[in-house]
């Protein structure tokens, strides 16, 4: 073990979407891979390239990385006139033409250019603003309706992209500034500017990922392809293990679950290495999703570590004391091992993540900072005499920042900063702390199955709109594991039909079903998900039942941050 004056802090930024792609048609259904790429993607490597003693675990999901390629070859074949941009906002951005006003179509890509913070993004610009306000005039006056020049719509989708652009972008960038300046009456050659910047900056995100991982600023970590719940997926009463009592599907066990976590994990090492030419050392199991099974997965594909949140150690050392009473509390600034698994596993601090992701974004960047840094120092200073302590600060890398001044960037320059020159802390990463470690691993003898959120699975199974969706991915699956083996598909449809299986195994879908969502999103996902099903179904050549093609659940709930992120503690969740 390597003496170490300064307390090791990780910062370990998550990135992922789920598939929005209809793999049938090749449309994307929903924008958000792409404007998370050129807004928060792009931010988070330009505030590590900005402070070289800056270090971070940057987490890719696989699916997002085939999803930002797929912009890519198709930005680039609607040049060269050989097909279309898949995505209809990004489409109409450089339609020579717009949809007729008051119909269908048009309605459709207004209501699609206003899906922004209107506080952080919308009022943030006058001219964006009062679009905004025709709209709504648009939408309680159809009378007035014919009057409304085309232009509104295409200078809307304008400042749309314009308001979800990176904020480094918008300082650097002289096309977008330009483009805030004019402020309206855009031509076809400003819209084309507009997405060739969208292109360079998309073409940019593997690169510059990898720059920083060869200057070893970044260590770049992987999670399952399709951001699969691997615990559930071996095992769903592993839920049960945080939660007794909790209802599971009528399925009970997922068909040739651990068949498909092995084949989510090669997968996901093989389109990780593809794009950045290395090998993972880390696994950040979606939604921090562990339990004994899943690390003996994790261990046997050659994962080093992986993390979860500090409830599931607390369930862990729980349970350990009831063999053994004495067992001293740990706590959660200590790297583990589990049974006879050698993977060691990290635990984030709740606490400080969760002030990021609800409380900061309304305070002043330096005060924010100051708070988050004491409290880290507060650890250090008790941590003296004692075990050396391991920080972990682990969130999502793209949704916290909508709901900052200026995509959270005076709040990240600060914190690289301070974090970067502290005399008492010192930012570093997850594979250095197992290869050089300066904190005792401690082994406890089984890892109580669970997640970030809570400690359990609760946010995907258990209710009954979610083990609906359960029982229908079971369903699909024997029948899919019939065709599979049956000789009726070629090699080049058995492929297919794994990626498309890979997808709707995603644990998106089932994070969004439940009353307590916000209606519109819960019916996009649902929509998503069982249209995902019917392209399962067809792929393998069996009629889809008529399940599949019911509504599964309906949201009413106002939950905060849109319900796009979540308190590590149940009795933390915002009012």
């Amino acid at each position: 073990m390597v003496s170490e004056t300064k307390t090791p802090v990780v910062l370990c930024w998550h990135m992922h979407q789920p598939s929005y792609q209809d793999m049938r048609t090749g449309q994307f259904l929903f924008p958000w891979v792409y404007l998370h790429t050129i807004k928060d993607y792009s931010d988070m490597a330009a505030h590590l390239e900005k402070e070289p003693q800056a270090r971070a675990v940057v987490n890719f999901a696989p699916i997002l990385l085939e999803q930002i390629e797929t912009y890519l070859v198709q930005i680039e074949r609607w040049r060269h006139g050989a097909g279309e941009i898949g995505d209809p906002l990004l489409a109409a951005l450089v339609a020579q033409e717009m949809p007729d006003t008051g119909t269908p179509a048009f309605l459709g890509l207004m209501e699609k250019a206003l899906r922004a913070n209107p506080e952080r993004i919308i009022r943030r610009y006058p001219a964006y603003a009062r679009l905004a306000e025709l709209a709504e005039v648009y939408r309680q006056k159809p009378e007035l309706q014919r009057y409304i020049s085309s232009r509104f719509l295409s200078d809307l989708l304008v400042w749309y992209h314009l308001g979800w652009m990176g904020e480094t972008i918008r300082h650097e960038n002289h096309c977008i500034q330009a483009l805030q300046e004019k402020g309206q009456h855009f031509t076809p050659d400003d819209r084309k500017a507009l997405l060739d910047v969208i292109f360079d900056v998309l073409s940019g995100i593997g690169p510059r990922y990898r720059h920083l991982a060869r200057n070893g600023q970044v260590e770049l970590s992987v999670s399952p392809y399709s951001h699969a719940m691997l615990p559930l997926l071996l095992d769903l009463g592993s839920a049960r293990e945080a939660m007794p009592d909790i209802p599971l599907p009528v399925c009970r066990q997922y068909p040739g679950g651990e068949d498909r976590a092995g084949w989510q994990l090669q997968q996901a090492k093989s389109v990780f290495q593809r794009f950045f030419g290395i090998e993972p050392t880390g696994c950040w199991a979606s939604e921090g999703g562990l339990s004994q099974s899943t690390l003996a997965i994790l261990g046997e594909h050659g994962f080093r570590w992986t993390a979860s949140g500090d409830s599931v150690i607390h369930n862990s050392l729980n349970l350990a004391r009831e063999g053994n009473a004495n067992l001293p509390d740990s706590g959660v600034h200590q790297p583990y091992s589990f049974g006879e698994s050698d993977i060691t596993v990290f635990f984030r601090d709740d606490g400080l993540s969760d002030l990021i992701g609800f409380t900061y974004a309304d305070w002043h960047a330096v005060d924010a900072v100051g708070d988050l840094v004491h409290h880290m120092e507060n650890i250090a200073t008790q941590a003296q005499g004692k075990a050396h302590p391991v920080i972990s600060v682990i969130m999502d890398g793209e949704n916290a920042w909508e709901y900052y001044p200026e995509n959270g960037f005076h709040f990240l320059d600060e914190l690289y900063r301070v974090l970067a020159h502290h005399p008492r802390l010192k930012l570093t990463t997850y594979s250095d702390l197992v290869a050089e470690p300066v904190a005792e691993q401690i082994n406890l003898p089984h890892l109580v199955a669970g997640s970030w959120i809570y400690g359990t699975f609760s946010t995907w199974i258990g209710d009954p709109d979610k083990n609906r969706a359960w029982d229908l991915l079971c369903e699909a699956k024997t029948h899919y594991d019939r065709v599979m083996d049956n000789g009726s598909l070629s090699s080049e449809q058995k492929e297919s039909a794994r990626h498309q299986l890979a997808i709707c195994e995603g644990s998106d879908w089932f994070w969004w079903f439940g009353d307590y969502n916000p209606a519109q999103i819960v019916s996009d996902f649902e929509h998503l998900y069982r249209r995902h099903l019917v392209n399962l179904y067809e792929l393998i050549g069996y009629p889809a039942p008529p399940s599949v093609f019911q509504q599964l659940s309906q949201g009413s709930g106002e939950p905060a941050r849109g319900g796009t992120m979540r308190p590590g503690h149940e009795a933390d969740q915002p009012a």
